[in-house]
């Protein structure tokens, strides 16, 4: 027995309307389906490269690779939208051709969208910042964790994550371009010898000079750098890694507290005087 399949095609009938609805869905469903094959591909060329690069290049292609998806995503539901828009018989052609009025009107409509736009595409030409930087804009101290065409992630050190739009990050501070300074003030009582106060803050010097990575240079000592009510104060400072510096001065505190423990140097604090009002 002969099984004639195209008759049996031909006698199927589908509901146009029921066609009408289900093609916006296939196109969605496409549009996920494309944008997830790029993300993969995308994904495995950036891993296969990911150990040849230094820190300061991987953290410049995490944030294009991050930066070139959001703009995919953004076509893709904009070719979404045209797609549907045709399929429901509306003149895409005529529509693009308008888009010239149309994006006025949209312009001044999403005007702070448009604006967020903008300053997306500057962060990154101008290359303000990057994914794994440190920041601070305002009061807000932190780590980029993703920048989009609108809006850039912000995580601090408590795992606060702050979301601010691209437009109104008009003044920052970047805190992983050049090395920090680590700096520690260092007081001693008047009653001691000011050169055996240097001498001893030498000793830590050379301790200290090389044993931690964070530090990019040498430690320097400046003697008297302050005449304070109870004491002189001394400064040292050492260059360090980016945003390394707390920890080069908590080491530096600590060895010095050491130091003067052993030697005998007197540390000024406050000390309160009692007189009981008895005369003799």
């Amino acid at each position: 027995m002969k099984i004639n399949f195209e008759e049996i095609f031909k006698n199927i009938k589908i509901d146009e309307n029921l066609v009408l609805y289900i093609r916006p869905l296939i196109y969605i469903f496409i549009a996920v389906v494309f944008y997830m094959i790029i993300n993969k591909i995308t994904g495995i060329f950036f891993d296969r490269h990911k150990e040849a690069l230094m820190d300061r290049q991987l953290n410049r292609i995490i944030t294009l690779k991050a930066m070139t998806m959001s703009i995919i995503k953004y076509v893709i539901v904009f070719a979404v939208i045209l797609a549907t828009m045709a399929n429901f018989g509306i003149d895409v052609t005529s529509l693009l051709a308008g888009l010239g009025i149309a994006g006025a009107i949209l312009g001044l409509a999403f005007q702070d969208f448009v604006k967020d736009i903008i300053a997306g595409f500057s962060i990154i030409t101008e290359n303000q910042y990057e994914v794994g930087d440190l920041i601070e804009v305002g009061d807000f101290k932190g780590r980029v964790t993703s920048v989009g065409l609108k809006t850039t992630r912000i995580r601090d050190y408590r795992g606060k994550v702050k979301i601010i739009s691209n437009r109104n990050i008009s003044e920052l501070i970047n805190w992983s371009r050049h090395d920090t300074l680590a700096e520690v003030k260092v007081s001693a009582a008047y009653e001691n010898d000011p050169d055996k106060v240097l001498e001893v803050l030498e000793m830590v010097k050379k301790e200290l000079d090389g044993s931690m990575e964070e530090m990019t240079d040498e430690i320097k000592i400046y003697p008297m750098t302050a005449l304070e009510s109870n004491g002189i104060t001394y400064t040292i400072q050492c260059k360090c890694k980016s945003y390394k510096h707390f920890a080069v001065q908590r080491a530096i505190r600590h060895e010095v507290y050491k130091a003067f423990k052993a030697n005998k140097i007197k540390i000024p604090y406050p000390q309160l005087e009692v007189h009981n009002g008895s005369s003799k």
